[in-house]
């Protein structure tokens, strides 16, 4: 019998070595998986022993060849499970071979006696479309023609089961019969597109599909280039529930094409066409402002520069001005465009890009600017409600949304720092608030959340607001301002009234250090027939975060541009 020797110091676990008393292993474990059940097994213990007795070659301890016999057993058990299971699967893998190889002669044709089918999206209902009634074979559904791509798809014995997609809704395909064994059918993947024709039938009673219908495929197409990839690369492996925000934002391009965003943006849809409804219904007109500018409007350090033809010129901030130029021939007035804000700051409501919904109304008010605020924004709610999808949509994202109640609470800027000082809510600076701060996000935010309802906040001083507002009558330290906080999100509205006397708003321009050549044109509207005029300013994105209920606005746009992303 030979002698394998085990060395704890100067040993190695490696198959090169000998196990010789010249080139020892280092565990007996190793040594016995070497050598299994051959040999007898001599070890010593380390250099540093401070016995020399314990230098000396012993055999192994009975329970540690116990041990190691256990283990080698199981080690010897597992390899024998997976050399099965790998013929196993070669097995099953000639087999789907055999099988696709199969299916591959499989050529599908339509029907020629079948009636020419009626053309329709997804979501489509009507007379027009018949359903066959699920207890009466001798019913007739109505011969569709529908696009889409793979939204769910589910094989059961030799039926294919398919959720289809075209952005207007979703629709369940049942393929079976020769139709379910094709190659095409066989190797469906997620998102590939598809052109199916067949009947229009009732779900079978305990069955639920969209609509409480499903088609029956008689034939379909799926040309090679509408394939969608599968394997690694398969849309369900790069984007799940557990990849990172800003790895999903990566991908946003696929993002979007799960339920969760594509419901927030066909939400946002709805919002904006309710948006130009309310104000077409309130006779407010709606114009499109230039994007470049060279005025700014809420600061200079927030402003894209870039050069125009050899001048400064800047992406716009905000179209006011303007808007407050059409109020002499138009009426008051509206837009729905894009502004830009170069604000260096990464919290869940800021974008460096985002859409401004913004009016000027004229001859209103402080008071009138208020009610049409909370008016507008309650008709807009109405409105998108009003569509059954929408609302649906609304429901799963926000289960506990309600449309606020009017009037909204009102609370002047000198009482908001009160109720933030009574609840021991600090400013920035971790100190109480004062009279002339400028009221941060996070305060903002926990009075939403404890309050918890739509807050009109009035009257802000002036040196904390923009050069253009107008002051208040009765306390010339305050301006006629607004903004609108909803909870959960914060501010969602600014606005105020606007200077309308000329010497005032010149005066204004030299106290914040601006230069009135370059807003000569905003500044002759009080040369020619002033009139007392107001406006504001919606974040579209912020308004559809509290709506759907979503944690950052990045989530609430096509493709989010904010400090450090300007891809995809």
């Amino acid at each position: 019998m030979a002698t394998i020797y085990i060395d704890e110091d100067i040993g190695k676990d490696e198959p090169t070595q000998q196990g010789t008393e010249q080139s020892p292993f280092k565990t007996l474990q190793f040594a016995y998986l070497q050598h299994p059940a051959q040999a007898q097994y001599l070890t010593r213990k380390s250099e540093s022993a401070d016995d020399e007795a314990a230098r000396e070659w012993k055999p192994a301890a009975k329970s540690a060849m116990k041990k190691v016999v256990n283990y080698f057993e199981q080690q010897k058990k597992k390899a024998a499970r997976e050399q099965e299971l790998a013929i196993h699967r070669k097995k099953e893998e000639e087999e789907r071979h055999k099988v696709l190889d199969e299916a591959k002669k499989i050529v599908l044709e339509e029907d020629p006696s079948l009636p020419k089918p009626v053309t329709i999206k997804l979501d489509e209902a009507g007379d027009h479309i018949a359903l066959r009634k699920a207890d009466d074979a001798d019913s007739k559904g109505t011969r569709v023609r529908v696009f889409g791509r793979v939204h769910r798809e589910r094989k059961q014995k030799d039926v294919l089961f398919v959720t289809l997609r075209d952005g207007y809704g979703f629709m369940q395909v049942v393929i079976s019969g020769k139709l379910a064994k094709t190659y095409e059918a066989l190797t469906l993947t997620r998102e590939t597109s598809m052109e199916i024709f067949g009947e229009m039938r009732e779900v079978p009673a305990g069955a639920r599909a969209p609509l409480n219908r499903e088609l029956h495929a008689d034939f379909y197409k799926i040309p090679k280039h509408w394939r969608a990839v599968g394997g690694d690369d398969a849309i369900t492996n790069r984007v799940t529930a557990s990849t990172e925000h800003s790895t999903l934002l990566d991908l946003r391009h696929l993002t979007l094409r799960g339920e969760n965003a594509s419901s927030v943006l066909l939400v946002r849809d709805a919002m904006e066409y309710a948006f130009n409804r309310a104000y077409h219904e309130a006779r407010i007109r709606k114009v499109s402002p230039p994007a470049l500018v060279q005025t700014q409007v809420e600061g200079g350090s927030t402003l894209f520069k870039f050069d125009y033809y050899g001048a400064d010129a800047f992406l716009t901030q905000s179209s006011q001005l303007y808007l407050e130029t059409c109020l002499p021939s138009l009426g008051s007035v509206y837009c729905i465009e894009k502004s830009f804000r170069a604000e260096k700051s990464l919290t869940r409501r800021h974008l460096s890009e985002f859409t401004h919904i913004e009016a000027e109304l004229d001859f209103i008010n402080f008071d009138d600017l208020l009610t049409h605020l909370e008016t507008l924004i309650c008709r807009v709610l109405e409105l998108v409600l009003e569509d059954p999808m929408i609302a649906g949509y609304i429901k799963t994202l926000n289960p506990e949304f309600k449309v606020p109640e009017r009037p909204f609470m009102r609370m002047r800027y000198s009482d908001a720092i009160k109720w933030l000082i009574d609840h021991e809510i600090p400013n920035e600076e971790g100190n109480p608030h004062n009279f002339g701060d400028d009221i941060a996000e996070a305060a903002e935010r926990k009075m939403t959340d404890i309050i918890n309802k739509p807050i009109f906040i009035t009257h802000f001083p002036a040196h904390i607001k923009a050069f253009y507002m107008k002051r208040d009558p009765e306390d010339d330290r305050v301006t006629e301002s607004v903004d609108c906080l909803m909870p959960g999100v914060g501010e969602i509205v600014g606005g105020s009234m606007r200077i309308d006397d000329y010497d005032e708003l010149l005066a204004a321009c030299k106290r914040e250090g601006l230069d009135p050549e370059p807003y000569y044109w905003y500044i002759d509207q009080r040369k020619y027939g002033s009139s007392p005029h107001g406006g504001y300013g919606v974040g579209l994105e912020r308004l559809l975060a509290w709506l759907c209920k979503q944690h950052t606005v990045r989530d609430c746009c096509l493709y989010p541009r904010y400090m450090g992303r300007c891809k995809p």
